[in-house]
């Protein structure tokens, strides 16, 4: 049993696959008012949200839009928050869906979607208190048959236009929590950390030394590929779009539960001008954050199984706004 927490969920990792599920797929929307705190802060590359009401607001206009869709737990990766009572999770979605309705992503499609959502919730006296969540939006919106850049161009204009649209997260517009913590001491943590820092570093030869050559791997878009080539390929194309960006390492932790061996959580951040040729296509100069999550599973090979994710459109939402293409 979890201090502070209802008796019925045994560990982190049977809460947050619980009351995920009780959400979304079981319909106890209301039940938001219980499990978010009413002062939660939810950051998530497209916007910084405060508050339960919205969110109960937003779940209902995205479970209208997608009437059958379903949250499938992959992992829970958790460490306590001490000195703060409860524990930090790092929980890993894969979603489906049908597009059956209009709503945020336009007129229905039809289309079946399968994406993934990367979270870190902070948890305590048994309500999500504090948030930072990637979705793979890009995935959806290429699989719906629209393009990244013309489908963000378009909501910018469905907002408001660049005045009035919901802005993107950035430091300077982020509202204080009360998670403050980094992390865990895990070897395991220590070791993706420094994978990252490295490739960030543009040490792009830590990725045959690190990844097993075998290793499976899934990024935005719903991109799986297998093979530290292909690892290259992601990772290079993302740094060489900001070649002069900050990296930042925000939180990070490892756990080797038993029979689901060595995995770790980092979430992290570049900041800087868009100032290179790469995923984005031509430098436009814009002010950049992007915010990312990488899981990883680690075998006797190094690196096995890694799942990445950034949020495709807030990055082109970025560009469109800073450079007045819209």
């Amino acid at each position: 049993m979890m201090d502070g927490f209802d008796p019925k969920w045994r560990d982190p990792e049977h809460y947050i696959l619980g009351i995920t599920k009780a959400i979304w797929e079981d319909r106890e929307i209301g039940s938001l008012t219980r499990y978010y705190g009413e002062d939660l802060v939810v950051r998530s590359p497209a916007s910084v949200v405060k508050g339960n009401r919205g969110i109960i607001a937003a779940t209902m206009a995205t479970l209208a839009e997608f009437p059958d869709r379903q949250l499938y737990g992959e992992d829970v990766i958790w460490c306590a928050a001490k000195p703060l009572p409860g524990f930090l999770s790092s929980h890993r979605l894969i979603c489906t869906a049908t597009h059956s309705h209009p709503g945020v992503y336009g007129a229905p499609t039809r289309r079946r979607l399968h994406y993934r959502i990367l979270a870190d919730c902070y948890c305590a006296e048994d309500a999500v208190q504090d948030e930072w969540l990637v979705r793979d939006q890009a995935a959806i919106v290429l699989q719906m048959g629209g393009d990244l850049e013309a489908w963000t161009r378009d909501l910018i204009a469905r907002e408001g236009g660049p005045e009035a649209c919901v802005k993107p997260y950035t430091p300077a517009r982020d509202l204080p929590g009360p998670y403050t913590g980094r992390g865990n001491k895990s070897a395991t943590a220590d070791e993706l950390a420094s994978i990252l820092r490295g490739i960030m570093d543009a040490d792009f030869s830590v990725i045959p030394c690190s990844y097993d050559r075998a290793c499976a791997l899934h990024y935005p878009r719903h991109e799986h590929a297998h093979g530290t080539d292909a690892a290259d390929r992601f990772w290079l194309g993302l740094r060489a779009a900001l070649p002069s960006a900050r990296f930042e390492v925000h939180h990070q932790m490892g756990s080797d539960d038993g029979m689901l061996g060595a995995r770790a959580a980092v979430r992290w951040s570049l900041t800087g001008p868009h100032d290179g040729w790469g995923r984005f296509g031509t430098p436009t100069g814009a002010e950049l954050h992007v915010m990312g999550i990488t899981h990883a599973e680690f075998g006797p090979r190094g690196l096995r199984r890694e799942f990445t994710l950034i949020d495709e459109t807030a990055i082109w939402k970025q560009i469109l706004l800073a450079s007045g293409r819209v």
